[in-house]
C-alpha cells in the first residue's frame, strides 16, 4: 500500500489516466431487472449500439454486467449470466452489428469466477467485482489474466439481504479498512497493487446516512494510495434526497456526486447519464483552466 496514487491504470493493451475530472465508466446492464435500465439493452443490438453511443458522449470505458445486483435481487445462474454478456463483450471487442470495435476498454460486472475468466477470455480488460475477490477462485482468475485490473467494491452481506437492517460504528473507517485487508490479500497472492481499484459500494449495505457519510469522507479510502471508483449514479438514496425521485429522475443528485468526487480528486465515476457528466467535467475543467476549448466530441 503507497499514499501515493498511481497516475494511470493499464487495462490490457490500452492504458487509463489519470489526472483531470474522474474517467467516466458507463454502466451497460444486460439484465431484465436492474433497478435503472433493467430491459432497455437485453437486445444485442441494442446492447451494442448503446455501448458505442457511451464512447461517443465521453465514457473512458464501459461496464458490462449480466447480473442485477439492487437490493433484494436473486441471484442467476453462471450459464444465465454467460448468455447475457459474452456475446455482448466479443462483439464490442472484435466488432460486430455494423460497427468496428470498441475504442474503449470492456469491463465485466461480475462476482462469478467463470464469467469473469471466460469474459475476459473474450477480451475484456477489467474485472469490477462486487464481491471484492472473497471468492478466492477469483484470485486464481487474476493470476491467469496478468494485464487486467480489478476493482475491489465494499458490500454488506450479499444483495439479497444487503439492506436488511445495516449498521456501522464509523462507515467511512470501516469500508476503508475492509477494502485495505482485500487489497493487501491481494498483493500477498501475487497481484501487483498497480492492478487494484478500490469501490466504497454506496447503496451495497448501507443507510441514507452511511452513503453521505462516505461521500463526506471519500479521503478516508483516497488516504490507501488506490485508485477510486465512485458509483452513485441514480441510486436509492439520491431519490430519497430528492422526494422520492424515480431512478431516471435522479440526475441532480448524481450529477452532484460527480462534482464532489471531481473535487475531491476521484479517478473514476460509474454512471447512467455519460453525456451530462462529460458535460459537466468538460465545463468545470474550462473554469479551472480558461482558454481556447475545444467542442465535445
Amino acid at each position: 500500500m503507497s499514499t501515493t496514487h498511481p497516475r494511470s491504470l493499464r487495462c490490457g493493451p490500452r492504458t487509463l489516466t489519470f489526472g483531470g475530472s474522474p474517467l467516466i465508466m458507463g454502466i451497460l446492464n444486460v439484465t431484465p431487472d436492474s433497478f435503472s435500465d433493467g430491459g432497455k439493452f437485453v437486445s444485442h443490438r441494442a446492447a451494442v449500439a448503446h455501448a458505442h453511443a457511451m464512447v461517443a458522449a465521453g465514457a473512458d470505458l464501459v461496464d458490462v454486467g449480466g447480473e442485477s445486483t439492487r437490493p433484494g435481487a436473486s441471484a442467476i445462474s453462471v450459464t444465465e449470466e454467460l448468455a447475457r454478456v459474452l456475446p455482448v463483450v466479443e462483439t464490442l471487442v472484435r466488432g460486430g452489428e455494423g460497427r468496428p470495435p470498441l475504442p474503449a476498454p470492456v469491463s465485466i460486472d461480475t462476482r462469478h469466477p467463470e464469467v469473469a475468466a471466460a469474459v475476459l477470455d473474450a477480451g475484456a480488460t477489467l474485472l469490477n467485482d462486487v464481491n471484492a475477490t472473497r471468492d478466492s477462485t477469483m484470485v486464481d482468475v487474476l493470476r491467469d489474466h496478468p494485464d487486467i485490473p480489478v476493482i475491489l467494491m465494499h458490500m454488506l452481506g450479499e444483495p439479497e439481504n444487503m439492506q436488511q437492517e445495516p449498521a456501522y460504528n464509523d462507515a467511512p473507517q470501516e469500508i476503508a479498512d475492509f477494502l485495505a485487508l482485500r487489497a493487501a490479500a491481494l498483493e500477498t497472492a501475487g497481484i501487483e497493487s498497480s492492478r487494484i481499484v478500490l469501490d466504497p459500494g454506496l447503496g451495497f449495505g448501507k443507510r441514507l446516512i452511511d452513503n453521505l457519510e462516505i461521500l463526506k469522507r471519500i479521503d478516508a479510502l483516497r488516504a490507501l494510495g488506490y485508485p477510486v471508483l465512485v458509483g452513485a449514479s441514480r441510486k436509492s438514496f439520491l431519490g430519497t434526497l430528492l422526494g422520492g425521485a424515480a431512478p431516471d429522475a435522479r440526475l441532480p443528485g448524481s450529477l452532484a456526486v460527480a462534482a464532489l468526487c471531481r473535487e475531491r480528486g476521484v479517478e473514476m465515476v460509474r454512471v447512467h447519464d455519460v453525456a451530462e457528466t462529460a458535460g459537466l467535467f468538460r465545463v468545470l475543467d474550462a473554469i479551472d483552466n480558461p482558454g481556447p476549448h475545444r467542442p465535445p466530441r
